[in-house]
């Protein structure tokens, strides 16, 4: 049903305008059209309102067709199609979960974890049973703050690997680290080392062909996560895969915010220096980064590589470096696993709750709990970029500050260009690190990871980042905010009516 209404629609879209273009128009091509036009409006809406969204989704979509149709067809065909997504991806669901219960439980960490007290050992168990995955006792980790320590830190480890490479991002591109990252590839498989490159096929849609086929010609395992021939037929165009991973060896891993680009070293004019955070993690915890990539492969190419040789293999031991925890979500999930985990973190905070984004639209329950925390008299902060990169979500975060801000939550905007950080830090003890935005999209469309930290020498290495940050920043203050000119506030509560959608 739903390829006919799309068919049909497309060709409505494409041959629609310029029938009412032409001279040629009569009332009866009108009045039909008019007649098509209603009867998808009807179809559409009849469909968002069995999916049983949230209200304020559901209503957003009706106004949006009503008031502009085409545009909220496109919209809608592009962004707004998540309905059945457990059945679009229940095979990859089941498939994953079983592979993670066969690895949990294998370590036991009892009388580690009720060291932990109550917070972190309810967060722990919450986190396991969402995400089926371990922690780890002995796992070394080591925070990366910007580009040059990421990528000098990525190629210095890729040229040590000896048996495979796996990476996995979202955005890849063919600019100066692009070929150094290639460079570095073509080389290793020339050296008889495996290399498997997953890249997903809408962040990385204007990566050249001549680079992708450089590296299958030279024998880089390369492919696509969600290839797209026609867009607005694909009911897989909203799920995206944002998960940023490599994986050398089953030993070391990195994961974070950053992805394949000169922009993230800093080398773009318009953002400047590009404040962002990854994990470089060393141990047992590679493994749940090793099988999220390998799930991730096979959902791709119906190739499966969960053996013993990437699972069980290569992972040495680093004892006395505190919980550390591997945690994938997605729209395969019958949970919204990460943000569930980031609703206990701040729920049961005692003290503090800091937050770093660079896309702040969250949904009522996130609004709600950061609201409660600052009422009840916690120390909650959130820091976001001062300059947009993505202008709607930027003006839509905009206009939750003044109920934040009255509900005592201190905001901060990062000054020394553009702050992409996805961090959380709850009572200087737990923190959260990853690619994990703290908006819609995030917490239901796209595919994540993120590393969740118990009392680690990395955790308070974040703590004493995001009070640096906090010294480059400029405070936002409720008075001077609310004084802002009337059609900046338009256009700030027009994206936000938007953000739903997005």
């Amino acid at each position: 049903m739903k390829n006919i209404v799309g068919i049909s629609l497309l060709i409505l879209l494409l041959v629609g305008p310029w029938y009412f273009l032409t001279s040629e128009v009569d009332g009866r091509l009108i009045f039909y059209s008019s007649l098509i036009m209603t009867l998808f409006l009807v179809i559409i809406g009849s469909i968002i309102f069995l999916e049983n969204r949230d209200p304020i989704q559901t209503i957003t979509w009706l106004l949006m067709f009503g008031a502009f149709p085409f545009i909220g067809f496109i919209f809608y065909f592009l962004f707004g199609r998540n309905f059945r997504k457990e059945r679009i991806f229940r095979k990859k669901y089941f498939l994953d979960k079983q592979s993670f219960v066969k690895i949990s439980g294998e370590a036991e960490y009892n009388d580690r974890i009720k060291e932990m007290g109550e917070n972190s050992q309810q967060l722990f168990t919450l986190a396991n049973r969402l995400g089926n995955s371990p922690i780890s006792f002995t796992t070394e980790t080591r925070i990366l703050r910007n580009g040059k320590e990421t990528f000098s830190n990525i190629i210095e480890e890729l040229k040590k690997a000896r048996h495979h490479i796996h990476l996995e991002y979202y955005i890849v591109r063919d600019d100066r680290i692009g070929g150094v990252l290639k460079d570095v590839l073509i080389q290793k498989v020339k050296e008889g080392v495996v290399v498997r490159f997953l890249y997903d096929a809408v962040g990385s849609w204007k990566l050249a062909r001549a680079y992708i086929d450089e590296l299958k010609n030279a024998g880089v395992e390369m492919v696509a996560f969600g290839p797209l021939q026609l867009p607005l037929l694909n009911n897989k165009f909203n799920f995206r895969n944002h998960r940023k991973i490599i994986v050398i060896d089953g030993s070391v891993g990195f994961m974070g915010g950053l992805n394949i680009g000169d922009e993230y070293l800093g080398h773009d004019p318009k953002f400047g220096f590009w404040r962002d955070t990854h994990l470089l993690v060393k141990g047992e915890a590679v493994r749940t980064l090793q099988l999220i990539f390998l799930q991730d492969w096979y959902y791709s190419t119906n190739n499966s590589f969960l053996t013993d040789e990437y699972l069980l293999t290569g992972m040495p031991i680093h004892d006395g470096h505190g919980g550390v925890q591997l945690i994938g979500g997605g729209p395969d999930s019958e949970w919204t696993i990460i943000k569930s985990i980031f609703f206990k973190m701040i729920t049961s905070a005692e003290k503090s709750v800091w937050i770093a984004s660079p896309y702040f639209v969250p949904d009522d329950d996130i609004l709600q709990a950061l609201k409660v925390a600052a009422l009840s008299g916690l120390d909650v902060r959130l820091l976001v970029p001062k300059n947009p990169d993505k202008r709607i979500v930027f003006h839509a975060s905009r206009t939750y500050f003044p109920e934040l801000l009255t509900s005592g939550v201190r905001i901060f905007q990062y000054n020394e260009g553009f702050m992409h950080s996805k961090i959380i830090i709850v009572d200087d003890q737990m923190a959260s690190i990853g690619t994990t935005n703290m908006d819609m999209r995030s917490f239901h469309l796209n595919f994540e990871v993120n590393a969740f930290l118990y009392r680690t020498e990395s955790t308070q290495q974040l703590v004493n980042d995001f009070l640096e940050d906090i010294k480059v920043s400029q405070e936002v203050e409720i008075n001077a905010f609310s004084k802002r000119n009337f059609g900046l506030k338009v256009l700030e509560s027009t994206c936000r009516l938007l953000s739903p959608l997005l």
